[in-house]
C-alpha cells in the first residue's frame, strides 16, 4: 500500500482519489490558520507555483488538534487561505492526524516516515511528507523546516 491508495474529502466535502496523482510528487502537509507556522503557507504556494507544471503537488489538510489553531469551517479556511495567502493548491477537509480517529492517509504517513526517535505522531501543526511518483514516502519534515528548505529534495524527486 502506499499513499495513493487513499482518498479524502475536498474542502466541498467531494471525495478525492489520491490516485490521480499518480507519477506527480507529492507534498503533503497538516494545515492551521491560526499557527505561528501559518505563514508557511506561502513557501508551499510558491513551491506550488515553480513546480507544478513539472509534476508536483502540494496538498493541503488543516488540522484542530494542536492548540485548537484550526476552528474555522471548511468555507472559512479556504477564504483564510485564499486571501491572506492567495493558497491555489488544493486543501481538503478538516482532519485528525493523531489519535483514534486520524485519516488514514496520516497513519500511513507517520507508519513510513516515523519522527524524531521513531515517534510516529505528530508533534505539530505544518509537519511535511515528500512522497515519491510511486506513491512512496521519501521523507517526513519538522514543521519549522520551512519549505524552501524542501527544494533540493523535490527535485531529486522529480529527476528520479
Amino acid at each position: 500500500m502506499n499513499a495513493l491508495a487513499f482518498q479524502a474529502n475536498n474542502l466541498q466535502g467531494e471525495p478525492v482519489d489520491l490516485k490521480q496523482y499518480a507519477g506527480k510528487v507529492l507534498l503533503i502537509v497538516n494545515t492551521a490558520s491560526n499557527c505561528g507556522f501559518t505563514p508557511q503557507y506561502k513557501g508551499l504556494e510558491a513551491i506550488y507555483q515553480q513546480f507544478k507544471d513539472k509534476g508536483v503537488e502540494v496538498l493541503g489538510f488543516p488540522c484542530n488538534q494542536f492548540g485548537h489553531q484550526e476552528p474555522g469551517s471548511a468555507g472559512e479556511i479556504g477564504a483564510f487561505c485564499e486571501k491572506n495567502y492567495g493558497v491555489t493548491f488544493p486543501l481538503f477537509d478538516k482532519i485528525d492526524v493523531n489519535g483514534d480517529k486520524a485519516h488514514p492517509l496520516f497513519q500511513h504517513l507517520k507508519s513510513q516516515a516515523p519522527g524524531l526517535l521513531g515517534s510516529q505522531s505528530i508533534k505539530w501543526n505544518f509537519t511535511k511528507f515528500l512522497v515519491k511518483k510511486d506513491g512512496t514516502v521519501f521523507k517526513r519534515y519538522a514543521p519549522q523546516t520551512a519549505p524552501k528548505d524542501l527544494l533540493d529534495d523535490i527535485e531529486k524527486l522529480l529527476e528520479a
